[in-house]
């Protein structure tokens, strides 16, 4: 599998995320469902805290990146859902220690509401392998 970064511009780079990455030959593809701050027990974690929701949120991607047969470093696509986009810096800066090197192409949106009460950010994620 071949994957090529496509940034015309540089400014993306101070924000943490590519514009776009084309994928030649790829044997899978690994489509992650929404993750939330919910613990392996089911309970929230970090109600009121976005940075432990964040934290969470990126274990979890962890573990369903590892489940699949992949790491942060098969991610291509990145969607982050959050309740205040005021808080999109302390995403950002969690992020980056987990997505380390080349980022992926990603999108932020802030939303009125997320599936469950306490929720403040979901994180949906595309992998390649």
């Amino acid at each position: 599998m071949e994957k090529t970064q496509v940034n015309p511009w540089a400014w993306q780079d101070q924000f943490g995320y590519s514009q776009a990455w084309r994928v030649d030959q790829a044997q899978s593809v690994v489509f992650l469902a929404g993750q939330v701050p919910i613990s392996p027990e089911g309970q929230l974690v970090g109600e009121g805290d976005i940075e432990a929701q964040c934290r969470q949120v990126f274990e979890n991607l962890n573990a369903v990146l590892e489940q699949a047969g992949a790491t942060f470093d098969d991610l291509v696509k990145v969607t982050v859902y959050l309740l205040d986009a005021t808080n999109l810096p302390v995403y950002r800066r969690v992020k980056a220690e987990f997505v380390t090197g080349r980022q992926p192409a990603s999108t932020a949106i802030e939303v009125k509401a997320l599936a469950f009460p306490g929720l403040l950010v979901e994180v949906e994620a595309i992998a390649v392998l």
